[in-house]
């Protein structure tokens, strides 16, 4: 490459191409569906559920998933006190404003090419005064500001969630405030200005230190002989130790990143706080939050280190331990469920907060009353506990799937997942937007839905018997372990349904399908594929 603006450029593109292509499709998707639905008609009445399908939920996809791509991704131990910036980059001969400004300008450009995309391409509902400008300074600050606080290296660990969710809220507030008292364009756009140079000024030194390995610790310094003689500490297992050292290294990135991606998702319940459908959206995508991001936390939990932020699978100072290969698979799977608890346990606080602090209660309290009416007050709690017990389960369901892929040691793998799932989330809901825009298609839709879910469940348990069946002649499984696992994993369905048994009526939905729902929640292939993919590339 001859300059470094080229060479950032190819990193970016060779690495992320399809995810950017993509991202370009459903823009193009959605202009087709705008010209589509403005040539029917000229003055479309749209409804705040289908805004909210067809606009704020595909653009919060695609501006996560450029948030990802330009901060080179959030990956790794996030409470670290090193920076994330990956340290491949720093042998480029590239002077380090390169390093720091071209990601930034290229992210930047990006945030606003997607905002003007999205304000063209969209159909926002009638008589809605969309702006035009302050927006896109808006996501460009906001990726700005994480890219560099992301890269800047800190004196304590996890100070770097500390300093993000503070400072990422305050632009929030100060935005948000501005709002209320519905400005100008240009006051806005003077307003926000100012904060992409100085996000600037602070990735500059932030790359800078972490080029030259300048990583702050403020902690008393220790003598060699008084660190030498330190009490070491002790485990009562080596299961135990393992289950340390997993929680250490990835166990707290998904709390972490939900304490930083959630207030400012529950933000917008201030701005929206008189249009029920949004404020549905919003706290239905807060609750879908963990589940999403768990995706892709689940592939730094295949790495062996932190700091290895581009080498999955298992490298030898995982494959030398004293432990086999499920030993360190249910350390991981321990680790998860303790990711799991902790990170529900900030979503169970911060959501009651916000939705009480904004006075966005009440379709909340209407739902929640209308379930009551029409199920009666016992089974309308346990709806509500089947529901939260529900997004429990997926998210340390995504957490223990996503090992499968990522300790495959296959990178090619691991981003195709994201990029698939990325893909599958846009064009899911376009798909249900249009779908709910007509009773006919509702219809043909509500009569498929049983056929399509049958031949999943076929196919993942042909995938899950090949997968048994190899386990079982490389002596990752023997016959009883087998047959224990088939108990457990078919009394865990039959749970699942007796519970949609017991809460939805039959008038609502056929019992063959609450079956298939179950065989489907309950998760079986990549759980088993994951011993024999930690045996391949341990043993390889």
């Amino acid at each position: 490459m001859r300059t470094p603006a080229a060479a950032i450029a190819w990193e970016f593109g060779q690495r992320h191409r399809r995810g950017l292509m993509a991202l370009l499709a459903s823009v193009v998707v959605l202009g087709a569906i705008r010209i589509a639905v403005l040539t029917t008609e000229p003055h479309p009445e749209l409804g705040d559920l289908t805004f909210a399908l067809l606009v704020p939920v595909p653009f919060a996809a695609t501006f996560l998933y450029l948030l990802a791509v330009f901060t080179f991704g959030i990956s790794g131990d996030i409470a670290a006190r090193e920076s994330m910036y990956p340290p491949r980059m720093f042998t480029l001969p590239v002077s380090t404003a390169a390093l720091a400004g071209w990601p930034m300008l290229y992210g930047s450009a990006a945030m606003m090419l997607l905002w003007f995309a999205m304000r063209v391409a969209a159909i926002f509902p009638s008589g809605a005064a969309v702006p035009m400008y302050w927006p896109a300074l808006f996501a460009a600050s906001l990726l700005a500001w994480t890219q560099a606080l992301t890269w800047m290296p800190y004196p304590f660990r996890g100070m770097r969630i500390v300093i993000s969710i503070a400072l990422l809220i305050s632009i929030d507030v100060v935005v948000f405030t501005a709002l209320a008292t519905r400005p100008r364009e240009s006051t806005m756009c003077l307003l926000l200005s100012p904060l992409l140079p100085l996000a600037y000024v602070t990735a500059l030194s932030a790359v800078g230190r972490a080029r030259r390995s300048d990583v702050p610790n403020w902690r008393t310094r220790a003598t060699p002989a008084v660190t030498s003689s330190a009490p070491q500490r002790d485990f009562r297992s080596q299961a135990h130790a393992q289950l340390w050292f997993e929680w250490r290294q990835f166990g707290r990135t998904l709390p972490l990143l939900v304490a930083i991606v959630l207030p400012a998702a529950l933000s917008m319940l201030f701005l929206f706080h008189e249009t029920d459908a949004i404020v549905i959206e919003i706290v239905l995508s807060s609750l879908l939050l963990p589940s999403f991001l768990a995706i892709f936390v689940a592939a730094t939990a295949g790495k062996t280190s932190a700091n290895a932020s581009d080498s999955y699978g298992i490298t030898p100072f995982l494959a030398t331990r004293p432990v086999d290969d499920r030993a360190i698979v249910v350390a991981k799977w321990r680790a998860a469920a303790l990711s799991t608890i902790v990170t529900w346990m900030i979503v169970g606080v911060a959501v009651p907060i916000a939705l009480v602090a904004s006075h966005a209660t009440e379709p909340i309290v209407d739902i929640a009353r209308n379930v009551t009416d029409a199920l009666g007050r016992p089974r309308a709690i346990v709806v509500g506990l089947l529901i939260l017990a529900g997004l429990i389960a997926s998210t340390w369901k995504q957490l223990v799937q996503g090992l499968c892929i990522a300790m495959s040691g296959r990178d090619g793998a691991v981003k195709g997942i994201a990029f698939a799932t990325l893909v599958a989330l846009t064009a899911g809901f376009f798909a249900l937007g249009w779908i709910l825009n007509s009773r006919v298609r509702m219809a043909v839709a509500w009569y498929a839905i049983p056929w399509l879910m049958a031949m999943f469940v076929a196919l993942k348990l042909v995938l899950a018997t090949e997968i048994m069946r190899r386990g079982f002649a490389r002596g990752l499984f023997n016959r009883t372990q087998l047959i224990i696992g088939a108990i457990v994993w078919d009394v865990c369905v039959f749970a699942v349904y007796g519970v949609l048994v017991l809460v939805l009526p039959e008038i609502l939905v056929r019992r063959h399908t609450l079956l298939l729902v179950a065989m489907l929640f309950v998760p079986l292939v990549r759980l088993a594929a994951t011993p024999l993919a930690v045996a391949r590339n341990r043993h390889r």
